[in-house]
């Protein structure tokens, strides 16, 4: 089972600084993916959770497939309807191409309506417009002589009924945010069902987890997978394991964007996560 990172490109304390020492750090930990998120606008309902400065994730992944080696690089998630299909089935391929086919295109609908607003994209129609768009992008990276795609995986994210019947259709795996063990369990059957009446092979389940380690365990039905003491996230990843996860994103933000002022603490944790299962 691949690891990964989740690294905040936003907030009061990102920097090109930060965000190299981010990825260098992930990949000298030996981690196997490094991922970021995406906004184009940052309207208020995105600043209230993801302030400025936000770095655009195709950019900021090619200047970080300079700075690694080995690492994978994703977008966790890119929010479809926002670019042109075709666009997006360039800069994807390019920097897949140009990393040595290191890229993971995470995909999703996207959620702020101010941010839809300032775009002049439909906000009601981005279901639709996220399977149409996935659909043209398929279609071009068919063109090998031109867009000369590779294999990019495709990561459908999403807790709804909607991201699963899409990582039906469209993804090699499903990304699945912050969720109970409980509900990954029950909701995984589903999706197999799904993938069978499209003719299509069941996608991984690559879900994207809080890290959030505590001194005491957390317990109750609410709790987070990847949320309490280090042996609890440690069997957290056994089980996402004997469920049949091929890959598993580890998110350390826990909401404050000051968070990113301080990253060494967050480094410290997945550190520590890096270092029990290489003992496992």
């Amino acid at each position: 089972m691949r690891l990964g990172v989740n690294v905040p490109n936003f907030g009061p304390g990102t920097d090109p600084g930060i965000l190299r020492r981010w990825a260098q750090t992930a990949e000298g930990l030996g981690y196997d993916l490094l991922m970021v998120s995406d906004h184009v606008v940052i309207t208020p309902d995105v600043a209230r959770q993801y302030p400025a400065p936000f770095y655009e994730p195709f950019t900021t992944l090619s200047w970080l497939a300079g700075c690694t080696s080995r690492i994978a690089l994703g977008t966790t998630v890119l929010i479809v309807p926002y670019r042109h299909p075709l666009l997006v089935a360039r800069m994807a391929a390019n920097l897949n191409d140009l990393s040595g086919g290191r890229l993971v295109l995470g995909v999703g609908v996207g959620w702020a309506r101010q941010e839809f607003e300032a775009l002049g994209v439909a906000h009601e129609r981005r279901g639709r417009l996220t399977d149409e768009h996935l659909a043209a992008i398929r279609a071009a990276w068919a063109d090998e002589r031109d867009y000369r795609a590779g294999d990019i995986p495709i990561w459908v994210g999403g807790n709804s009924d909607a991201a699963l019947r899409r990582a039906a259709r469209f993804g090699e795996a499903w990304h699945p945010l912050r969720n109970t063990m409980s509900y990954l369990r029950e909701t995984w059957p589903r999706l197999k069902d799904l993938a069978a009446e499209h003719g299509r092979p069941t996608p991984d389940l690559a879900p994207r987890i809080l890290l959030r380690l505590t001194a005491s365990p957390v317990t109750g039905p609410d709790r987070l997978v990847g949320e309490g003491t280090i042996d609890q996230v440690a069997d957290d990843l056994e089980q996402l394991r004997l469920l049949g996860a091929e890959s598993v994103l580890l998110d350390p933000f826990t909401g404050d964007p000051d968070e990113t002022l301080h990253p060494e603490a967050a480094w410290e944790m997945i550190a520590a996560v890096a270092a029990r299962m290489t003992a496992r």
